[in-house]
């Protein structure tokens, strides 16, 4: 296991703030989209929040029963947790409708059956790759120089032409040329940095290159485009999901 994963997980370990506060930035939005899926017609906004706040709680409590060694992806682990207090929510609601009563147990009570653990979709799975590119771009937009960065999203993001950057910004067109290389070199840093310490697996790992984040600088650039366009229509989604609810 390399050193920026285990390094993650001993700061979720000693409660470290920050840890946190980036893995649910990251993460949050994909387990509150999966949660508002399952739950279409039986959940409301209001409960899917509860219910990703419950998720977190849950994964604060049992953070240590992880064990990163496994080769289990930890959103998988994730998943599970939000699979399991969603099952909570569902068992509370029939158990109040029979009038029972009855208390659902803890996943974590003991060792985590491997039956109880879902298997991931394939969207799920892509939905937290694109969550991983995501948080890679948005850390590089609030270090980098902001007209820099604005060079790199309307070069590329918004596939604008050279001139009309130069023109827009009010730069030379090498200028927008150097602004270019230098936000794409930042990205490229922060993406390996950001995948490799949010993965668990040699799959995970894979997943820039079969992206095509690994490449000459053209396909690096076409590739992230695609993705940010992929995670901008999710947000969108999600959004319109929410405003449905």
């Amino acid at each position: 296991m390399n050193t920026l994963t285990t390094t993650f997980i001993k700061r979720l370990r000693d409660r470290d703030e920050a840890a946190w506060f980036e893995l649910w930035e990251t993460f949050g939005p994909v387990i509150r989209s999966q949660l508002t899926r399952w739950g279409r017609g039986y959940v409301g906004l209001e409960t899917v929040r509860d219910l990703t706040q419950e998720t977190l709680a849950e994964l604060s409590k049992s953070i240590h029963r992880f064990d990163p060694e496994r080769g289990v992806r930890f959103s998988t682990w994730l998943l599970a947790i939000a699979r399991h207090c969603f099952g909570d929510e569902m068992d509370r609601r029939n158990a109040s409708k029979r009038g029972s009563g009855r208390r659902p147990g803890s996943l974590f009570d003991g060792a985590v059956p491997e039956s109880r653990i879902p298997q991931p979709e394939k969207a799920y799975e892509h939905r937290v790759f694109l969550a991983k590119v995501h948080a890679a771009v948005r850390q590089v937009e609030s270090e980098a120089d902001f007209i820099q960065f604005q060079v790199y999203r309307m070069r590329v993001f918004e596939n604008q032409p050279g001139r009309t950057v130069s023109a827009a910004l009010g730069i030379s067109e090498p200028t927008v040329s150097r602004h270019l290389g230098r936000i794409r070199n930042m990205l490229r840093m922060q993406l390996e940095s950001i995948i490799t310490m949010y993965s668990f697996t040699k799959e995970e790992l894979q997943e820039p290159l079969q992206a095509g984040l690994v490449g000459s600088d053209t396909m690096f650039d076409d590739a992230l485009s695609e993705l940010h366009v992929q995670h901008s229509i999710h947000e969108h989604k999600d959004q319109a999901g929410i405003q449905l609810a």
